[in-house]
């Protein structure tokens, strides 16, 4: 990946599911890199990437650096170093499965899960390269992402870290995600991980207006 100028500001692109499966390679090794996993992990995750395409409401934005002067004559030779993607939640997906059992073992009563997994958006990836960090391009993509979206809210999954002191702590609380579930540990990755909503839309760029999914 070509390393990114400090005043390089990176362009948001729709991407459909034809065109995220033709440049897998490229999102898993950001991926890969974000959540520093070992490397051949994309090799097992590619499947599954492939697999959320067919859901319904699924939606991609990546993040890229046009190869030209002139962001109009982009092509295919871009760079991207930023990936964002998500669907509508379900009760029959892993994910949903893993967090309504997160929340019945953190004390929440029925019509509490109910709220918050009844109408979603699972943002499942977020991530920006380390090089094209720092253009507030993680906001982009997420803001751009939930753009239109019908749900009522969106919740995600990310690291715990000590403090929430990181990039990604740091966007989330500022756009108002609220906890759901705290230290929980995902089947098949033994880190924990906290589980993070809001209600939709967005607020505009630089309004504050947090509010807890339900």
């Amino acid at each position: 990946m070509s390393p990114v100028g400090i005043n390089t500001t990176p362009l948001l692109v729709e991407l459909s599911a034809q065109e995220l499966r033709r440049r897998l390679t490229e999102a898993l090794a950001i991926y890969v890199e974000a959540m520093d996993y070992p490397k051949g992990t994309e090799f097992h995750r590619a499947p599954m990437w492939t697999e959320h395409t067919h859901r319904p409401g699924w939606r991609a934005v990546a993040a890229v650096l046009p190869a030209g002067d002139d962001p109009a004559t982009a092509t295919e030779t871009e760079t991207m170093v930023g990936i964002a993607y998500g669907y509508r939640g379900a009760p029959h997906q892993w994910w949903h499965q893993q967090v309504r059992e997160g929340m019945y073992r953190s004390g929440a009563d029925e019509r509490r899960i109910h709220e918050v997994l009844g109408d979603y958006f699972e943002l499942t990836e977020l991530h920006v390269s380390r090089e094209a960090q720092g253009h507030r391009t993680g906001e982009a993509l997420l803001r751009k992402l939930l753009e239109g979206r019908t749900e009522s809210h969106v919740l995600l999954s990310t690291p715990e870290v000590e403090d929430e002191d990181n990039r990604a702590w740091r966007l989330y609380r500022r756009l108002g995600f609220t906890d759901v579930v705290r230290h929980f540990t995902f089947t098949g990755d033994n880190r924990p991980f906290a589980v993070l909503g809001r209600l939709l839309p967005l607020p505009s760029d630089g309004a504050e207006n947090a509010h807890s999914p339900g």
